[in-house]
């Protein structure tokens, strides 16, 4: 008999972890953080029985789904970030706005409802919104060296940017108001980078 491939082997049970993923986010934009397992299994066009040999449950699954997602804006910063047609001052509205197109009609919005369900999910939220800033805090500092925005402490800006994402996974400001996730971090960076004088 011969050798099984364990590389090969590992590299389908990531594939089919993605497609897990991929499925969630897809069952997760239409249903919100109500959507069952069994939605996730039609839409991923596999047994539960398979996704639960990856994931143990629906925690564990939205778990993994928040760094997916935050996985995927962070591929699409490094794309902006090697897009040499764009100046300095729209690479920093592009990275501080940046959501994947699958994406762009996700209803983070309901991620409120995580903070009492599901309070480990919630704060790994917050975890990745804390994080990974490195980018963003070099391009601000080359537009200000550019001279294409004007002197600013980037730990403000920072603190402003997710105090103001965090208020919206928090409250259901953005339900009561039918405003999307997508339209509203638009706004957000638009008032960042322009302010809110005329």
């Amino acid at each position: 008999m011969g050798k099984i491939d364990e590389g090969g082997a590992e590299m389908a049970d990531m594939d089919i972890r993605k497609e897990i993923l991929a499925a969630t986010v897809l069952v997760f934009n239409k249903k919100g953080i109500k959507f069952t397992m069994d939605d996730v299994a039609r839409e991923a066009g596999m047994s539960k029985k398979t996704i639960y040999t990856v994931f143990s449950d629906k925690q564990a699954l939205v778990y993994d789904m928040v760094d997916y997602c935050f996985d995927s804006i962070k591929e699409s910063e490094e794309r902006v970030m090697k897009n040499g047609g764009l100046s300095t001052l729209e690479k920093i509205q592009a990275i501080l706005g940046v959501l994947p197109d699958g994406y762009k009609e996700i209803d983070f919005a309901q991620l409120y409802i995580l903070r009492d369900k599901y309070p480990r999910i919630y704060t790994r939220v917050e975890e990745r919104l804390e994080s990974g800033w490195d980018t963003t805090i070099e391009l601000l500092k080359r537009g200000m060296d550019e001279g294409v925005i004007k002197p600013v402490d980037t730990a403000i800006v920072k603190v402003m940017f997710e105090a103001t994402l965090e208020q919206f996974f928090r409250r259901d400001v953005l339900v009561k108001n039918g405003i999307s996730y997508s339209e509203a971090l638009a706004e957000v960076v638009d008032i960042i980078c322009n302010g809110i004088k005329k």
